[in-house]
Formats: structure tokens, sequence, C-alpha cells
């Protein structure tokens, strides 16, 4: 590996990749067998030891799994793994596996041009690494697959080439595959290119012939993938070549097989053994040479600071100055750490920058929503370096493609903008995961409460999958994660960085109340023992409106038995009552007519028939008697085919009323229904238990009704 001090490299010899796949399927373990192949480290680090390079935070550690999304940057230079490249700048991305990091999976995809799955010969493919590859579809990432344990015992590569194809299609290849991989002695791997049985790498590999049992077997396999290798990149001539019989060996087939890779359409998959090393540098070779470059992949749209369209921007050093902020950290001594992906231009250590923050109104959301705040700054970078995990490397400045951090940028937040302050840019955030996972906190010391809501907003700043509420009706503080694993990190990154300590309650729902029906009511209020007395006498209707009516006030009085001046007052009082409640919670939906009265032409006073108004509506509450309202949300669920029953029987047994299913995409169902809030509170975890990691929803508020009565009590306390 070398290192260079400039840090600048031209687009199409970047390559970067993020590595994804569900937890437990060795993603960091395949990322580090890479580093250290291509001399980063001096030994391959194990997650269980802690001393893996990408699982660099001390809560990961402990967990055993990565949380965040980490980013090592190396230069390759070996001439068997580049090619013709001379220097390939590779940043490698680790995104965590748990569904409840998946804000960071979508920030790595983001950031890359490609993305490799990892997947396990022994655990084969399940609904969550099903789920992690349509994240990767949605976004069109170039995709390709490592299968790994193919040494193991009971593993069947043949099998799993089967279900990759039946789960992700038929632009699924192999090529490479594992031979006599179980006998460490004999393994080798099979060149599918070739046709040939390959020992070694480079320069000193050997090949030898298939044995004849599989001859026509790869024959078959190197037909389809050199048709669709071919088809896919659209190169007509070497169709006419292959089919006049022309042997092909990798490198003659290197571009179309990134052409084909960046189709989306075409996904190469590769055999691994990390422990041997059995693969390690044919996959490498592949990242290096077939995998995108920046300037293969395309960019996004940009936009200027007010939303309206600028220039087509372009993959280049000379053009403007424009990245994206894909990961923020916080570092003890250096303090807050931006992961910058560059789009165009060159970022130069010290260099002011403009930064702009427009999540909101690209998500349809009001520019002055508390969640990210919209906004635009100008501030200077300070150092700028390559990262290697937790590892940063000072350098001068960084080009179009690459991915580099920038210390110091105290109001960026992920997903924002940096561009030139003379040339300001905006480019669409992508699709941030909302948390559906409420947490009541409070700090459990009292003096620590000043600091924390400033320590929360850190963490959203940081960390676009997490919201911070004062909740407006219940009062409460509400975290809002994705998950328990997500909420046990914060509270673990709340302690270890502000040394903050908190306490959980039970979430409250916002609850609401109504009459329970119709009454006639005097609301007297009269207090004259000498002196200036206090007199007003209200005769009141009062009835329960349609749901979503509001409140609504009939003036009947005739004859001035109240006077004109005092009959405001007494609806005044009324919707004063109404904010307090009568259980302590909003009244909606009322209707009150004023039909007659009384008063004092010296004792009365637009505050005594405030009060007549507020008791009248206290005692119309005592005739009727109270209805507790429940928020009630609209929810879509999209699930795997196999779980919608289960799905709908939970659903069911949380008071769910179901609307309706219909197909997502294919082997999914999407599900609608009317859910109670109170039982949605703790639903995110539920789901996934129930849909294997699969399963995902979204909510959004429909209206209040009429609450069980042999549940008013729980839903005070909470849940």
């Amino acid at each position: 590996m070398t290192s260079m001090k400039s840090g600048g490299q031209a687009a199409y010899e970047v390559r970067n990749v993020v590595v994804v796949g569900p937890g437990g399927s060795g993603k960091t373990t395949v990322i580090e067998t890479l580093l250290n192949t291509v001399g980063a480290t001096t030994r391959v680090g194990r997650v269980e030891d802690g001393t893996t390079v990408m699982d660099f935070e001390d809560v990961e550690k402990r967990l055993q799994y990565s949380i965040n999304l980490a980013v090592a940057s190396v230069d390759v230079t070996d001439p068997a793994l580049v090619g013709e490249h001379g220097t390939v700048r590779l940043n490698l991305l680790d995104s965590p596996g748990n569904p409840d990091f998946v804000g960071e999976l979508r920030a790595g995809l983001r950031g890359c041009d490609a993305a490799l799955f990892v997947i396990s010969a022994t655990d084969g493919i399940d609904g969550a690494t099903r789920r992690v590859w349509n994240e990767a579809a949605d976004v069109g990432t170039p995709r390709a697959i490592v299968v790994t344990d193919v040494d193991e015992e009971n593993t069947d590569f043949e099998a799993t080439m089967e279900d990759l194809k039946a789960s992700f299609g038929s632009g699924v290849h192999a090529l490479y595959l594992p031979y006599e991989a179980k006998d460490p002695k004999t393994a080798a791997i099979i060149s599918v290119v070739r046709g040939k049985v390959m020992r070694g790498f480079g320069p000193n590999a050997t090949f030898e012939d298939l044995p004849e049992e599989l001859a026509d077997h790869v024959e078959e396999i190197r037909g389809n993938l050199i048709e669709d290798v071919i088809t896919e990149a659209g190169n007509e001539e070497l169709m006419e070549r292959y089919l006049e019989g022309e042997e092909f060996q990798y490198d003659s087939l290197a571009d179309d097989l990134t052409a084909a890779t960046n189709s989306a359409r075409f996904f190469p998959v590769l055999p691994m053994v990390a422990t041997t090393g059995l693969g390690v540098k044919q996959l490498l070779r592949v990242i290096c040479t077939g995998f995108p470059s920046p300037a293969e992949h395309g960019l996004l749209k940009a936009y200027t600071p007010a939303g309206a369209d600028r220039e087509v921007i372009t993959h280049s050093a000379d053009g403007p100055l424009i990245g994206q902020i894909i990961k923020t950290t916080t570092d003890p001594f250096v303090g807050r750490i931006s992961v910058v992906r560059l789009f165009s231009g060159v970022l130069k250590a010290d260099q002011m920058v403009h930064i702009s923050g427009h999540a909101a109104g690209f998500a349809g959301r009001s520019a002055d929503d508390s969640w990210h705040q919209d906004h635009d700054e100008v501030e200077k970078i300070g150092a700028l370096a390559r990262p290697i995990g937790g590892t940063q490397t000072p350098i001068d400045e960084a080009r179009a493609g690459e991915i580099v951090t920038v210390a110091r940028l105290s109001k960026a937040e992920t997903g924002d903008t940096i561009s030139s302050p003379d040339d300001p840019a905006v480019v669409m955030t992508w699709d941030m995961p909302v948390p559906l996972f409420p947490t009541a906190i409070k700090a459990s010391k009292q003096a620590d409460e000043g600091k924390l809501m400033q320590a929360l907003q850190r963490l959203q700043a940081e960390d676009p999958s997490v919201r911070v509420e004062v909740h407006p009706t219940t009062g409460q503080l509400l975290f809002w994660t994705m998950g328990e694993q997500h909420f046990t990190v914060m509270q673990e990154r709340l302690k270890a960085r502000a040394n903050i300590e908190i306490d959980t309650f039970p979430v409250l729902v916002p609850l609401k109340e109504t009459l329970s029906g119709k009454s006639e009511v005097t609301g007297r209020h009269v207090k004259q023992s000498g002196g200036h007395g206090q007199y007003a006498v209200a005769e009141l209707r009062f009835a329960p409106l349609p749901q979503g009516a509001g409140f609504e006030f009939v003036d009947e009085v005739v004859g001035g038995a109240v006077p004109k001046n005092y009959i405001p007052s007494v609806e005044k009082g009324i919707v004063a009552q109404m904010a307090k409640g009568i259980s302590g919670y909003p009244m909606v939906d009322i209707q009150a007519t004023l039909y007659h009265g009384k008063a004092h032409s010296v004792d009365s006073s637009d505050a005594a028939f405030q009060m007549a108004g507020s008791l009248g509506l206290q005692e119309a509450a005592k005739k009727s008697g109270i209805t507790i309202l429940e928020p009630i949300d609209q929810v879509e669920i999209v699930c795997d085919d196999e779980f919608v029953g289960g799905v709908m029987s939970d659903l069911s047994s949380r008071r769910g009323r179901l609307k309706g299913s219909e197909p997502a995409r294919e082997g999914q169902t999407k599900i609608t229904a009317d859910v109670p809030a109170f039982e949605l509170i703790r639903y995110a975890t539920t789901l996934r238990s129930l849909t294997r990691g699969t399963g995902y929803f979204s909510r959004e508020y429909m209206s209040h009704e009429p609450a069980p009565s042999h549940l008013t009590d729980k839903l005070v306390e909470g849940a």
C-alpha cells in the first residue's frame, strides 16, 4: 500500500464499495481480510477479540457487531490486483447488518458506487438479506456477492447459487467456483471465464484442466456468464467474437464486466474463505478492475439552496465543489468529524465551505420542523484526512469521487451538502428512515437536566434516524429511535460522551375527552357577602358533536337575560375549561348553547361569566359523563408473504381494523390498518420478531376515537 500526502486521485482510479449483509454474515471479517491482503494492516483483526479496524467504538467491541458506518481508505498498487490502473484508491464502507441501523446502511449506499453483499454458505439467504438487497435495488446500486464459509462441512456452493438466483434473479452469475474447498491442502478456485482450475494468483498463477466430470457443467456456466456480460455491456462486436468461438481471459472481459455490473442487472458472485485466503485476491481484482468508478456510476442532481435547478455536474476535479456528509461522529479529542463523499471539485484543508441542510424540504416537511431544521451556514473546515476505521491520516486535499473526513464542522449534520460559498449547492438527501420507537426519558440526576437536551440534539445531528421531541400534550421528553438496540446504543453514547445517565418511563399517548351525551345545566357563580361581589348565571345546553367538528358556541339568549357584552365571556370560560379538560385531557367536539341566564347590575363581570361558563361545562360532564378519546393511526406494513397471516392476527389482537392488503414488490404484501397509537409504542420490536427482521411499517395520525372503558386506566398510565 502507498500513501499520497496530497490525497487526490483521478475519479476513474477510485472505487467506493459498501460491504453489506445481515448480521453474522462475516462482513467485518471480509473487510479485515481485504485490508490485510493489500498491506493496510499487519494482522487480520477478530470481532471476538475487539481488534477489528472497523468496529472501533467501545460499544461495538462490547456488542461484537457493527453499529456504525465505518470507512477504510487504502491505496492498492499490486499490478496483479489493479491491472492497468497503476493505483486504485479503494474506499471500503462497512455497514451494520442489524435492522435497527438501516440509516447507516442507506448512508453507505449514498456514499458508494457499488455494493458487495456478504452471504455465508452456512446460513444461506433469509428475509433480512433480501430486505438489504431491496434497499440497494431501490436506489439503483450495482451489486456483487461474495459467498463465505465455502470450506465448512455441509455447505454446497451450487445450492447457494440456486438460492441466489431464486432470490435475486437470473442476473446472478459466478465468476469463480470453489474447488475442493473443504480440504486446505488441495483447495483452489475455478476460473469460470477460463474454464480452468486456478492455483495461486497473478504472475505465479497456474491453470489446470478441469476434471472430466466437471468440464461440461463449468462450460455451461461459462457460456451463460459470458453471454450475459456481453449482453448487459451492449458490446455487439465482442458478442460476435464469442459466437465465433474465441476463447476469453478475465482481462479481455474486464471493461465489459464493469459495464455489466454498473447496469445493476448483472450480479457477479465469488467464493471466499477468509481464514485461508482462498478467493481473496480474485475478489480484490474484481473490485479494482470490474466495479464501476465514480465517473461510471453517475451523479445525483444538484440544486441551489433555494431549490432551483442548476447545471449538470460531472465527476471532475475541475467542476464546482459539491460533496455530501454521509456520516457524523464525535472524537473525544478532535470533536465532531464529518465523513464526506465528494461528487465534484476539490476540497482542501482549512477551506471555507458552504453547508446546506434542506432535508425537511426534500422530505415534504415544513422548513420549521424541529427535526433537522433547514439551515445554510458558512464554516471553515479543519483538518482533512483519509480514514482507516478510527484512525485518520492527514492530507492536504481530496478530489471528486473520494471519501474523506473533515474535522470541526460544528454546524453540519449528516445529509448536509458541502459546496463553495461563492457557488452554493444542495444535493437531495437519501431516504432517511423515520424512527418509530419512542422512549420517554429524563436525566437521572437533576443537575444533568440542563445539558441533556444539548447532548440529545448532538446525537440527532449525527444520526438522522433519531428524533428528540418534547410532546406538546403530554409534556414528556421523547427520544425516538429505530428499535430497542438502537436506543441502547444511544443511551450508552450519552453516558460515554456527556456523562449523562437517563431514566425511562412509560410513554403516554395524547388522550382527549368529550361529553358522552346531552345535558342542560346551570353555570352559577355567585359570591355576594358584602362589598363588591361576583354574580353570573348561565343556562346552557351541551351536546357532543361528530368527530373532528371541534367546538361550536350558539347564542340563543333573548330579551337581554345575559347582557351582550358578557356572552363572549361565557364562551371564553367554556373554551378555557375545554383546554384543561375534566380528567386532565383536552376536550373536543362539543356544542354549547347559551339560552338564558341572569346578571347583576353591580356584581356581574367578565371574569364572573367566564367562571359561569367553566362551571357549566363541569356540571355537564357530571350529568352526561366523559368519554376518553385515544389517537388512532393509519398504518402501512410491508412484509414477506409468508408472514402475512401472523401480522394480521397480531394487528387484530392490538384492536386494529384491517382495511386491506395488496402486493408490494415480488414476494411481499402491503397491509393497511387503523391501529390505536397506544398499541404501536413498541410495535417496531414486535414486527421485527414476527417477520424475522424483514417487516417494516409507517404510521400517520388519523383521528381520535372513543377508547374502550376497560382500557381507560391502562391508557392513562402509559406503556
